[in-house]
């Protein structure tokens, strides 16, 4: 039988994909943290999902891009709060509050009951799985 080494392996960073494959990383990259940047000042459209996708597609995009962004002082933060697994209280009730008022809007703009029903079930949806994550240790 093989022993086991029980070393823990050097951590390297996601594998770059190459050629044109990583300038469309980068591009998704820059587009969801655009989009992201734009759902923190617009209501209803979220984004930390979209930070949260960016960082991925800038991991096997770009080293430079992908660490510019896990260092960010807005961003690096959310990131590092998402690997935990925790959401804060705060961002909690803060997700209620946004979600609230999109579904406030979505009843007073839609007409149609089954697209209604279908953002009524989404939000519901976002907001089960929001408050049950777990709480950040105080």
């Amino acid at each position: 039988m093989k022993e086991r080494n029980n070393e823990v392996p050097d951590m390297e960073g996601p594998e770059l994909a190459k050629g044109w494959l990583r300038w469309i990383w980068g591009a998704l990259a820059c587009l969801f943290i655009l989009v992201g940047v734009i759902g923190a000042i617009l209501p209803g459209l979220p984004s930390a999902v979209f930070i949260v996708a960016g960082a991925w597609a800038a991991s096997k995009s770009s080293e430079r891009l992908h660490q510019w962004i896990e260092e960010h002082h807005l961003f690096g933060h959310l990131l590092r709060t998402w690997r935990s697994g925790y959401i804060s209280r705060r961002t909690k009730l803060l997700a209620t509050l946004t979600m609230a008022l999109s579904m406030a809007l979505a009843v007073h703009h839609i007409a149609n009951l089954y697209l209604l029903s279908f953002a009524v079930a989404g939000i519901a949806s976002g907001l089960f799985w929001v408050w049950s994550r777990p709480e950040p240790n105080r």
